[in-house]
């Protein structure tokens, strides 16, 4: 080992050591380091209400619409402008990252996503509360793949299943929540706290991330440019890349939210711009990899058999695991006439079944792999589903919410080893490409999952829907049936991803191009 340098200190937090170690060196420990744990609490808190706006607004929007005299063409403008935003700006998080640092571009996001949500609730027609969504929707699309990159970075590649589990827990639970906490405002209060709920939380999430968030100086080596000093200023914006990815990303969430209202996939509204998406797509395909420098997203990750494994099942898992997210409120709500709040309060089971394994489930992956633990996963996932499949209008809504505990802890499980797969053996400079892409598999796969299953139980609906109640259960079974099938697909990635964690040692195989991680320090100061 090499000596350490002249007036360095004795001692520095795991997260700041180099991650080479000899072979045998002692084991990781039970343990996450205390200053990577702060981390992860002051970028979390500051997700939280961008967690909660995926699923919250949802259940408003009808009011919403009443409320400003709109038609429901109109109104959904709200939800798509929203997801329009926020997907085209997650290609931007890791140049902003290497830009103008942590600090700067975490605090500069919760903050677009605060003002946002302020001029949302006083927003005093449909127009402005479109434009105010679509301003916060750049804040929220930012923040996902930021906190994702801080905290992998900071934890210098170690312990990667007990370390997702903690970022996963609210990543599962607080879109469960956002349901019942809509339902409860809109019976109470008016549909403008919907939006005014986040800002208590964002006001705590911009002080604390200010004090606590390294400055542009501990910035990682190296992220960026290769070649470059590493430090944030430093990194040039793939302009020719902005041009063709945004875009692409835009039409493909916006052809494919059309695909509900349009009745499928086989009209203009929807073929249009999916197929104005995939030619972008391409065009930037071809870019990324006859590009010297650094892509605005650098697929060359995509030579890692366990990241592609880990990427591909996050699109599929769209269909397979995270599928039936989609027709839950809906089968409470249709099939068993439930209110919007019941329908979020019968989904809670969901999030304590996420919540229960996932201390055991990130020990596991560390020590057995990623492999095994999302197969596992997937198989609870689809265990779980199977007695909605089965259920009719008198089926106990005991026996269905033990299987939404058990469904719970299958995609609990999953989530933490598929994120742990998609970024081990990773190099420090790697991480924010690799937060990036993962985020765009997630939300174009999540999209596609979603208009596939509306076409499917519309599909079983109008062949169905005439029997009444009863027919509502066999429409909804046939389609869950389709969940649970598609789960076999999602296998196959699956199998991709490794089934032995590599060692601490060998888990930056890559080096950053200017310095060593170690001198680049990612945990958070006390204060300025």
């Amino acid at each position: 080992m090499t000596a350490p340098k002249p007036g360095a200190r004795r001692s520095r937090p795991a997260a700041q050591e180099s991650p080479a170690q000899p072979p045998g060196a002692a084991a990781e420990p039970e343990k996450l380091d205390p200053a990577v744990v702060r981390l992860i609490v002051i970028l979390l808190l500051g997700a939280v209400p961008s967690l909660l706006d995926t699923t919250i607004v949802n259940v408003a929007i009808d009011t919403v619409g009443r409320d400003l005299h709109t038609t429901v063409a109109t109104i959904q403008w709200v939800i798509t402008g929203y997801l329009l935003s926020f997907g085209m700006v997650i290609p931007l998080s890791g140049w902003a990252l290497a830009r103008f640092g942590g600090r700067a571009t975490w605090v500069t996001s919760l903050a677009l996503f605060l003002a946002g949500s302020v001029l949302s609730g006083a927003a005093w027609n449909i127009g402005s509360l479109i434009a105010f969504r679509v301003l916060q929707g750049v804040g929220g699309g930012m923040l996902l793949p930021l906190l994702t990159t801080l905290i992998t970075q900071a934890a210098g590649g170690r312990q990667l299943g007990r370390l997702m589990a903690s970022v996963s827990l609210p990543v599962a639970v607080v879109p469960i929540l956002g349901p019942v906490i809509s339902g409860l405002i809109i019976t109470n209060l008016s549909w403008r706290w919907i939006f005014y709920v986040n800002v208590p939380i964002c006001l705590v999430g911009l002080v604390l991330a200010w004090r606590g968030l390294p400055g542009r100086s501990a910035q990682p080596a190296g992220a960026g440019q290769p070649g470059a000093a590493g430090r944030p200023g430093q990194a040039k914006l793939d302009i020719l890349g902005l041009a063709l990815l945004c875009p692409a990303l835009a039409g493909l969430l916006y052809g494919l939210a059309q695909v509900s209202s349009a009745g499928g996939f086989g009209h203009a509204r929807v073929l249009v711009p999916i197929g104005a998406g995939v030619l972008l797509l391409a065009g930037f395909v071809v870019h990324a990899l006859r590009m010297r420098g650094v892509p605005l997203v650098d697929l060359r990750l995509f030579r890692s058999r366990a990241f592609t494994g880990a990427t591909s099942l996050m699109f599929l898992a769209g269909l397979s695991i995270y599928g039936a997210m989609l027709l839950l409120p809906l089968y409470f709500q249709q099939a068993r006439g439930a209110s919007a709040l019941g329908a979020g309060l019968l989904l809670v089971p969901q999030g304590i079944g996420s919540i229960l394994p996932r201390t055991i489930v990130g020990k596991l992956t560390d020590r057995l792999g990623p492999r095994p633990v999302s197969l596992a996963g997937i198989v609870l996932a689809a265990v779980g589903t199977v007695p909605f499949a089965l259920a009719g209008p008198g089926t106990s809504e005991v026996w269905l919410a033990a299987a939404l505990v058990v469904r719970g802890a299958g995609l609990g499980a999953a989530t933490i080893a598929l994120m742990a797969g998609a970024f081990q053996g990773l190099a420090r400079d790697q991480l924010p490409h690799a937060s990036s892409a993962t985020r765009i598999m997630q939300q174009v796969g999540g999209a596609f999952g979603a208009a596939v299953l509306v076409v499917i139980l519309a599909s079983q609906t109008s062949a169905h829907g005439a029997a009444g109640t009863a027919g509502l259960a066999t429409a909804f079974g046939h389609t869950f049936w389709w969940c649970v099938g598609f789960t076999a697909v999602a296998v196959l990635p699956a199998l991709l991803l490794p089934g032995r964690p590599a060692t601490v040692g060998q888990a930056q195989t890559v080096p950053g191009p200017a310095e060593p991680a170690a001198d680049a320090p990612m945990a958070p100061r006390s204060a300025d």
